[in-house]
């Protein structure tokens, strides 16, 4: 992070989860030489979170003071709960600021007051609960946001990102069985674009090569073991390369993901959320990134979720958590 550059956002997520936890020691991890954030929660889920170490926890009225707090505490913008909260277990009750905290960083990531958002995990089923309208996270930053366009492409898309491979997504938290339902030319096309595009402006990706996942084994073997990969994502493909995006496939996915292919390719656009998730996983298991692209916003997060099974036990781990607050940093400074 740029001396100048302002300090990130960190929203707190499900406050029954592990996020207060993992911000905690991810505060811990980072406080001598940053990058420097600001948590836009509840005070108290996060002092509790801390332990006896109350004192290093401090509310802030700005994410400008924040910064010059950061080394000594860790820096807080109090939107305070209507209630408390049980760690473990998750109410409709903390829906109403769970929403709260997501629109505040959203709106000072816009005002240009902090460089990005990171977001602790959420739980969609309490938000639910509540009457929240939308899938989870990334789409509901894409309505606050009014999702940036590229040639025509719409955000935002959903990318996984760690060592050695970035993965995009088509389709999202679709069943299985309505995805090749859910496939078109035009949505492998969106995100090929928007990922073209996030690839140079996010990661200095001068000539951005994409490979083009197949839906279907073998990528359908020539229509004998399914049409889509012909008749959507080739076409897709093909369209791609008429607007300058390199890009290849459909490549069968079984193929994809070893190490000598990922060399020749700086993103792979996959068809279904385990397509993509599967590989990041494997690869480093606990220090994936979730990246939205195609918004006007710098936003990662943690690839995994809310973890109540274990919240407020102490067992878990910030390492995703860490890698989000870097990248995002790390794109902001690009951006900048």
């Amino acid at each position: 992070m740029a001396p100048d550059q302002p300090p990130l956002a960190l929203t707190l997520g499900d406050p029954a989860g592990v996020g207060p936890e993992i911000i905690v020691k991810a505060w811990n991890l980072l406080r001598v030489g940053g990058p420097a954030f600001v948590v836009v929660g509840d005070f108290q889920s996060v002092a509790s979170a801390s332990g006896s170490s109350m004192r290093t926890v401090r509310r802030v009225t700005t994410p400008k003071e924040a910064v010059a707090v950061f080394p000594e505490a860790l820096p807080v913008l109090d939107i305070p709960l209507r209630s408390p909260v049980i760690a473990g277990q998750p109410s409709s009750t903390a829906a109403s600021a769970i929403i709260r905290w997501i629109e505040t960083g959203v709106g000072l990531a816009l005002s240009g007051a902090v460089s990005g958002l990171v977001t602790a995990p959420i739980a969609k089923a309490p938000l639910y609960e509540a009457g929240f309208g939308f899938p989870g996270h990334t789409e509901f930053l894409g309505e606050l946001t009014a999702a940036a366009s590229y040639q025509g492409a719409r955000g935002p898309i959903m990318m996984l990102a760690v060592e050695g491979l970035r993965t995009t997504l088509v389709t999202v938290h679709e069943p299985l069985a309505k995805v090749g339902a859910s496939l078109s030319v035009e949505k492998i096309v969106n995100a090929g674009l928007v990922t073209a595009q996030a690839l140079r402006r996010d990661f200095g990706v001068a000539e951005p090569r994409l490979a083009v996942a197949g839906f279907n084994p073998h990528a359908g073997e020539d229509g004998t073991i399914g049409r889509e990969d012909i008749e959507i994502i080739a076409p897709a493909v093909a369209a791609l390369r008429a607007q300058g995006v390199i890009a290849n496939g459909p490549t069968p996915a079984d193929s994809l993901f070893h190490e000598a292919a990922r060399a020749k390719y700086d993103a792979a656009i996959c068809m279904y959320h385990d397509q993509a998730l599967i590989p990041v996983k494997m690869l480093d298991f606990w220090g994936g990134v979730n990246v939205t692209l195609g918004l006007p916003i710098v936003r990662t997060s943690p690839d995994h979720g809310t973890a109540f099974d274990i919240a407020g036990r102490g067992l878990a781990r910030p390492d995703s958590l860490v890698a989000a607050i870097r990248m995002a940093a790390d794109i902001a400074a690009r951006r900048a």
